[in-house]
This record gives structure tokens, C-alpha cells and sequence, in this order.
């Protein structure tokens, strides 16, 4: 057995859902609320501002948690949303008082709009990589019924309002979690909050790309947008998980250091680029110096190599023909099997690059020897094998990587029970 498990990532940690805990006051007026990405408030002489309201099972808690901690009822005048991921939007039913005002992002309309059109693609596929993390769906029918805001105020660059003695400046983000992300920097407090602009753990590379599928983040957009952070000179930064991060002299080191790994990576793509190496090289060949090691996140480095690839040169790689048409390799993997001997034949070949201490090398083999034969028991042992031995690899550290591989043990499982 694998000595990891995506149920035991800090990622689990990070999101927990433990409705008997009550609200926190992280600064002079502000109070966080933890769920699957925090809630905030800041009190103003003048009424309250929500900043996240947590999933629509989520948000009545967070609001009651609010009043608790404040000994009144809430007074609310704003809601802003940091991203429109229904983990950060989805209780806004719980704090849409009448007369409120909801301040998002532009795209906010357009994405919301897709998640809905796509839903039936989505859901399966997180699923099938996130499982640690998905509501029940009990949860999701809850989701699929939650109240949206109906006109909200849309911005596009830059909005800003006074309410109170505070000051509110938003910042479009659009290359950090989703196009319509959100800074929102309070200049007088030096306070900002990211939400999960740059991925749900602190000090983890960005999550340039999710294996769930979502739009396309871009890596020098992301770049631009941390040096616009760092110029804020904020003494606190407050993110969608976990403590705010304290002290002007740790956010500006944080932060720079994440812009040089970020950077790294990048310019070491572009370079491989440069020298015509082809993708597969620059996912295997380049590496974070240890210097700029990262925490545990949601994928290897070689993800963020493919993704900054992909964004300038598209799904095109120039390396074979058969790139440009429909016809998959498996459509040949049958007789590729039969040339070879037969399912067994190609196991066993598997089993030797598993042995030899190269499991992708054996999942190639194995994916050929299941297309013919999908109920092939040494083909689905050696399945199960070849995963376990990724999982070991991969030292616990991506949680992505770690539903994906766990999905499919589990697949292989129920295939070798059946047969």
C-alpha cells in the first residue's frame, strides 16, 4: 500500500468544514470565518462589508459566527467576492440584505454562466481528482439551488469606494485561481486579501493548472500581478486558507521569493523553447532550485513547465502527424497487443519497467494491453502496482496528483473484483 494519501494532505487541513468553530478577529475591525475558503467582514461606523460568504451550505454559519463574535447583528452594505468560485460566492443568500450592494469582477456573469453550461463535464472530473475536498452531494444540490446576485456592480481594472473611515481599493487579477479574480486592498490598514489568487496553500508553487480542467491561468500575467502585491507594502496578507500572513518584512520576503520561483520556472521554459528541446525534455529537466523550494500544493513543477508552454505555443507540439487529427492511439493498441503476444505479454513487459524503477514506462505498456483486453488481471495488478509506486514518488506533496492516482487504484480495483 501506498505510504500517502490525499486524505491526509494539508490541503484537507486547510478546507475543512467545522461549523462549531466560531469567528476570529485577525485585525482592528476585521474578523475571518474558516470554512472551505475563508470568509471575512470589516466593520465600518457606516455598515459592514463581506468579503467571501462561503459555499450556500456554508454561509447563514458564517454570518451567525460574525454576530457572535460582534454581540449585534450585521449591518451590511457590501459584498465582494475575490473569485466566482462558489466556494468564495456561494452564500451570498445569507448576506443579501436588501439594499445591499455586490461588487464583482466583470467576467463575473460570463464565468458563472459557463460552470452552469459545463456542470455535467466538471463534476465527474473533480471527482475524480479533488474527492478529499468535494461537497456531498446532498452539498451540491444545496450549490445548484443557491441564490445568485442578480446586478451586481461589474468592474473592470480598478474600483474603489470609502465607507466608514475605510477605505476599499479592487484590483482586477485575472491570471491567478480564475479570470475574474479580485485583490482587495485596504491602503489605510495596509491589509489585503488575495482569496485564492495564488492557490489554496500558502507557500506552494501557484496552481497554474488543475487537473479538474478549468480556463487557461496565465504564468506572466501572474508575475505582473505579485509585483503590483508587493508594491501594496501590506503588513498583512489574508488569503482564502489558514492564518492571515502578519508582519510588512515576511509578506514583501514571502512574496518575492514566490516571484523568483515563479519566474524561474518560467524563463527556464522559455529558454528550453528557445533551444527547440521538445516539451517532454523541459517537463523532466527543469527543477526549482533549493533556494526557492516550495511547500506541498497541488502539482510537480513539470505541470507548471507544460502550462507555461502551452500558453504561448498552444496543443500543437510539432512532434507528430497524428497531433493534428482525431484518430487516437488507441485505436491501434489491439493490434499492437496481438503483434505483441497478448495482453500477458505486454504485462509482463510492464512488470520488468516496474521492476527496473520506471512506472510511467509501465503504465505505456499497460495502457496498450488494457485497450485490448480491459478485464486482463495481470494487466490491471500491474495497473494497480504502477500507481501505488507514483504515488510513493510523489512523497505525498501534490494533492491533485494524489486524487488522480488514487482514482484510478481504485478503478483498476473494482475492474480486477469484477473479473
Amino acid at each position: 500500500m501506498p505510504r500517502y494519501s490525499s486524505a491526509e494532505h494539508q490541503l484537507v487541513r486547510s478546507c475543512a468544514w467545522e461549523p462549531e468553530k466560531p469567528a476570529e478577529r485577525i485585525a482592528d475591525g476585521i474578523l475571518m470565518s474558516r470554512g472551505t475558503s475563508n470568509g471575512y467582514l470589516v466593520t465600518t461606523d457606516e455598515g459592514d462589508v463581506a468579503i467571501n460568504v462561503g459555499t450556500p451550505y456554508q454561509g447563514a454559519r458564517y454570518r451567525q459566527r460574525y454576530e457572535q463574535l460582534l454581540g449585534r447583528p450585521l449591518r451590511m452594505r457590501k459584498i465582494i467576492f475575490t473569485q466566482d468560485h462558489f466556494d468564495n460566492s456561494g452564500g451570498w443568500g445569507a448576506f443579501a440584505d436588501p439594499g445591499v450592494e455586490t461588487i464583482v469582477q466583470q467576467n463575473y456573469p460570463l464565468l458563472t454562466a459557463e460552470r452552469a453550461s459545463l456542470g455535467a463535464f466538471f463534476q465527474p472530473r473533480g471527482r475524480a481528482v479533488i474527492q478529499a475536498v468535494m461537497p456531498s452531494p446532498e452539498q451540491i444540490g444545496i450549490a445548484a439551488a443557491a441564490e445568485r446576485p442578480k446586478a451586481p456592480t461589474l468592474f473592470e481594472h480598478f474600483h474603489a469606494f470609502d465607507l466608514g473611515g475605510r477605505r476599499f481599493e479592487l484590483y482586477s487579477a485575472p491570471s491567478g485561481e480564475t479570470l475574474d479574480s479580485v485583490m482587495v486592498w485596504l491602503p489605510r490598514e495596509k491589509v489585503v486579501f488575495t482569496g485564492n489568487w495564488m492557490g489554496a496553500l500558502y507557500g506552494a508553487m501557484p496552481h497554474f493548472y488543475t487537473l479538474r480542467g478549468d480556463r487557461q491561468r496565465s504564468v506572466p500575467g501572474f508575475m505582473r500581478e505579485l509585483e503590483r502585491l508587493i508594491g501594496f507594502g501590506a503588513e498583512m496578507l489574508v488569503t482564502g486558507h489558514d492564518a492571515p500572513i502578519v508582519g510588512a518584512e515576511r509578506v514583501r520576503a514571502d512574496m518575492t521569493r514566490l516571484l523568483a520561483a515563479v519566474r524561474h520556472v518560467h524563463d527556464e521554459t522559455l529558454k528550453g523553447m528557445n533551444a527547440q528541446k521538445p516539451l517532454s525534455q523541459l517537463m523532466a529537466e527543469i527543477r526549482l532550485p533549493p533556494e526557492l523550494q516550495t511547500a506541498p500544493g497541488r502539482g510537480p513543477v513539470s505541470w507548471y513547465v507544460r502550462a507555461v508552454w502551452e500558453e504561448y505555443a498552444g496543443w500543437f507540439r510539432h512532434e507528430s502527424t497524428t497531433e493534428l487529427y482525431a484518430t487516437p492511439a488507441s485505436a491501434i493498441w489491439s493490434d499492437l497487443a496481438q503483434m505483441a503476444g497478448g495482453a500477458d505479454a505486454l504485462a509482463a513487459r510492464a512488470e520488468a519497467r516496474l521492476a527496473a524503477g520506471a512506472p510511467v514506462e509501465a503504465l505505456h505498456y499497460l495502457e496498450i494491453a488494457l485497450g485490448a483486453e480491459p478485464r486482463n488481471r495481470r494487466a490491471l495488478a500491474a495497473e494497480i502496482a504502477a500507481h501505488e509506486r507514483l504515488i510513493d514518488l510523489s512523497e505525498g506533496r501534490n494533492f491533485d496528483e494524489l486524487g488522480w492516482l488514487e482514482t484510478k487504484i481504485a478503478r483498476a480495483r473494482q475492474r480486477l473484483a469484477e473479473t
